[in-house]
């Protein structure tokens, strides 16, 4: 471990340390932490205060507004910080800060408390993390803040998606912090900006390459961090966000894990990983100026932006978010201000002919370059296939098959929606029965009627109160896809909002398929074997899908089946089918599936 930073390092003993090595932006290293007979008064006068449970995203911005990775705040924003960092990029006193740092709240609670009153925050367990000294209330215009912040309002964007879902409230104020979150996982590398200062010194480094990454390294980035750090005649500092980065991300403990096989092939003594526990926003440009500031709070030099630095992906007409190097010209023009050296990078490519690695504009005439898309990466780990050596480090390869096995031995959720009485039920119970005789995984079915008497029994049916049952069956369903199981859930689920949350709660952690029993109403309300459609007709019943209450048609389905002249056992089949092209079963049974839908179309001809 000797490249790895020193563990259990106390703040007290570095923070006069760390000084010297580059000044924290504004000026000060911000200690949010008070001590403990203070921290005991706090906790004291709490039992008197309202309390907020602070979400993830909260939970990792106070983490770093206490240890001073936020500096120069020293606080959720007041109105005033926020709505300059919106509109110019400067906090109200003009320092430079380009991403709102906001504690978003439900109307009811904001009403609660006002300018002067003390909020404790707490984690999911309880705990009392900081005392908040509210200053500003305030109802937030989030849709000007997308346009502001991420210059777009599309919902495909990370950020705006998390504006969407945020509270329409927010509460600014300075904190008084009393316990740092607590983390179980790799503790050794979670050092605050004065351990990371510190220890710094203690090793006589004074410049820093700080190298920003969401995903595992490979030889490119290896490459990249060496030439960034011998063209700056400085050591390296790998710095991984293990917060909240992109939907779909690799997780950070299969990351941290390749972080930590790959950091002893850099030269003894020159790179070193430490771990930061940050809340991406996806925001390009802004956001590469946002990780430039923390990565000189934690007292670093000089800073890597490569092409499309946090950058999104594409938008809704499938144009790039931001332009690859439009991070790299904010940064520059800005330079001065931040007080940390930028060095931007081009994209690394491999040059077979060559057996090295050359940025994309320097491949000689006559070369062919290879390179290797993250989605191109998913495709191998899914089928099982080889990892090109030129790619990637043997122990890194290792390590991504381990947590990424091929779909066949990957859980899956096949979550069912559709109309009353359009089949569902009849439908999943046929497609469980047959998965249990294939033997290939655990299945449980988490039928509709069954989880509202088991699981959400004191629900209503209000938009709100489905949605809620629908999240409920959603996190079962991750839990099982996560273990390698087999998810079969039958709800009605009529809105796509939350399905579609669903779908971004269990695609991270296997395999999702959304099928859509598209059997249309009249037929549906022909069956009504339960007498629903006639109670809903004659008011008996209220808010009742498809009568009273609305049923938005997917439009992200990957499976459309109507059962007017489909039998339940040829639907399971086409079920089936499409689990087997999409790798998540093995061919053994498709034969099966397909002799029976061959036999069910040539019924149909007849």
């Amino acid at each position: 471990m000797a490249n790895v930073l020193t563990k259990g390092v106390a703040m007290r003993d570095v923070v006069s340390a760390g000084e010297g090595v580059i000044p924290a932006h504004g000026g000060v290293l911000v200690n949010g932490m008070v001590d403990a007979p203070r921290a005991a008064e706090l906790q004291a006068a709490s039992r008197d205060w309202p309390s907020w449970d602070l979400t993830p995203r909260q939970l990792c911005d106070l983490e770093l507004l206490l240890n001073g990775g936020f500096s120069p705040l020293r606080g959720f924003m007041t109105r005033a910080d926020y709505d300059g960092v919106c509109e110019s990029m400067r906090l109200a006193d003009r320092t430079l800060w380009p991403m709102p740092i906001t504690l978003d709240v439900p109307e009811a609670f904001a009403q609660s408390v006002a300018p002067g009153a003390v909020v404790a925050l707490r984690d999911a367990e309880g705990v009392m993390l900081a005392a908040l000294h509210v200053e500003d209330v305030w109802m937030a215009d989030r849709t000007r803040e997308a346009e502001l912040v991420f210059g777009t309002t599309d919902a495909l964007h990370p950020g705006v998606a998390a504006l969407e879902r945020s509270h329409p409230y927010y509460i600014g104020g300075r904190l008084e912090g009393v316990q740092a979150p607590s983390h179980y996982d790799f503790a050794s590398l979670r050092l605050t900006p004065a351990q990371v200062r510190g220890e710094f010194r203690a090793r006589g480094w004074s410049r820093v390459v700080a190298f920003q990454t969401r995903n595992p390294m490979h030889r490119a980035h290896q490459e990249l961090t060496l030439r960034a750090a011998r063209e700056a005649g400085a050591n390296l500092l790998v710095h991984p966000v293990v917060g909240m980065t992109k939907p779909g991300d690799v997780d950070h403990y299969t990351r941290v894990r390749c972080y930590e096989s790959l950091i002893s092939s850099y030269p003894a003594g020159t790179a070193a990983l430490s771990l930061l526990p940050l809340a991406m926003r996806m925001g390009g440009p802004r956001e590469a100026m946002w990780h430039a500031i923390i990565r000189k709070n934690f007292g670093c030099t000089h800073f890597i932006v490569g092409r499309d630095h946090a950058g999104p992906g594409k938008d809704a007409a499938g144009k790039p978010f931001y332009g690859p190097y439009q991070a790299q010209e904010l940064l520059r023009a800005n330079q001065a201000e931040l007080g940390i050296t930028i060095m931007p990078f081009q994209m690394l490519v491999y040059v077979a002919g060559l057996d090295t690695y050359v940025p994309e504009n320097a491949v000689p005439e006559g070369h062919q370059a290879l390179t290797l898309s993250g989605t191109e990466l998913r495709k191998i780990l899914n089928t099982g296939g080889e990892i090109p050596s030129w790619f990637t480090f043997p122990s890194v390869a290792q390590e991504l098959r381990r947590t990424h096995p091929p779909r066949a031995r990957q859980g899956v959720t096949v979550f069912f929606t559709g109309l009353s009485g359009s089949g569902k039920s009849t439908i999943a119970n046929a497609l469980m029965v047959k998965l249990l005789e294939d033997g290939n995984r655990p299945v449980t079915l988490l039928d509709g009627d069954l989880v509202r008497k088991h699981l959400s029994a004191e629900l209503g049916f209000s938009m709100e109160h489905r949605n809620i049952n629908i999240r409920r069956i959603g996190y079962v369903a991750s839990e099982i896809t996560k273990n390698g199981g087999l998810a079969i859930c039958a709800p009605i689920a009529p809105y796509d909002s939350v399905r579609r949350e669903v779908r971004r709660m269990i695609e991270p952690v296997g395999g999702f398929v959304l099928v859509h029993v598209a059997t249309p109403l009249d037929v549906c309300e022909q069956r009504d074997r339960k007498g629903l459609y006639a109670k809903a007709r004659a008011g008996i019943l209220q808010q009742f899908t498809g009568i009273s209450d609305p049923y938005e048609v997917p439009t992200d389905a990957d499976i459309a089946i109507d059962t007017d002249g489909c039998s339940p056992d040829a639907a399971a089949d086409e079920i089936i089918a499409f689990l087997v092209r999409a790798g998540y079963m093995t061919a053994a049974p498709v034969a099966v599936a397909e002799a029976r839908l061959e036999q069910f179309q040539e019924s149909q001809v007849a």
